[in-house]
């Protein structure tokens, strides 16, 4: 639920779980990312433009797949990629705000869902100085990658929550409508814009984000407490 509830200019979204994207949502690695794939690019004979129009948020195996020549080899393509980014670490900074939101929260009340394999989610959030949450659901987790619901859908099971419970923070297409299609309220962030976006709760950074923590429920009920998360309208 999304209400104007709160301080004045304000919406506030109640929940017991929070679902956190890496890239462009708690770490600021767009350049990078673009430097990244325009190299590997270069090194295959794909389409640059194409790749980082339609990549962002997605699987790198399932961007080769779309974008690769015939024949070629994705398992060598990604090690390479990966390869490549985790030597990439120049320009990565966290989004403003971003730990002092992650550490507001309850530990065992969020998860880290991308699409980057587990070494190079974790040497990212090092870099950028912003806690990495006890949960990690990555690439290799799920069968199906980003717009899929799988990735959010599995950080909840393994949170405990229920969908409905949990927001997810994306701002790529993909991530946008995964969470979407897992039936989680899904806040937008940064700048992307589409059909998917249209109505949906937006912030440019976290920096005016606040969280309220409620009591734990009485006997009987969900023990794990609930919040509340203030953004700015």
């Amino acid at each position: 639920m999304v209400a104007a509830t709160g301080a004045p200019g304000t919406a506030d979204l109640t929940a017991r779980a929070v679902l956190f994207d890496m890239d462009g949502t708690l770490v600021d690695s767009t350049a990078v990312v673009e430097q990244v794939w325009r190299a590997f690019a270069s090194e295959n004979g794909m389409d640059a433009q194409a790749i980082i129009a339609t990549g962002h948020g997605v699987r790198a195996e399932d961007t080769m797949r779309r974008h690769g020549p015939v024949g070629f080899d994705v398992a060598t393509g990604a090690d390479r990629l990966f390869d490549l980014e985790l030597a990439a670490v120049d320009g990565i900074v966290p989004v403003p705000g971003a730990r002092a939101f992650v550490e507001s929260l309850p530990t065992a009340s969020i998860a880290l869902v991308t699409s980057a394999r587990r070494a190079l989610a974790l040497r990212r959030l090092e870099i950028a100085d912003v806690p990495t949450p006890g949960v990690v659901v990555t690439a290799a987790d799920v069968e199906h990658g980003k717009p899929a619901p799988d990735c959010y859908l599995l950080a909840a099971r393994l949170l405990g929550v229920d969908p409905a419970d949990a927001i997810v923070f994306e701002d790529a297409e993909a991530g946008i409508a995964a969470g979407l299609a897992a039936g989680m309220r899904t806040v937008v962030v940064g700048s992307h814009e589409s059909e998917t976006t249209r109505g949906l709760p937006r912030i440019r950074d976290y920096r005016d984000v606040s969280v309220t923590l409620h009591e734990a429920a009485s006997a009987g009920q969900d023990p794990r407490p609930s919040f509340t998360i203030a953004l700015p309208l």
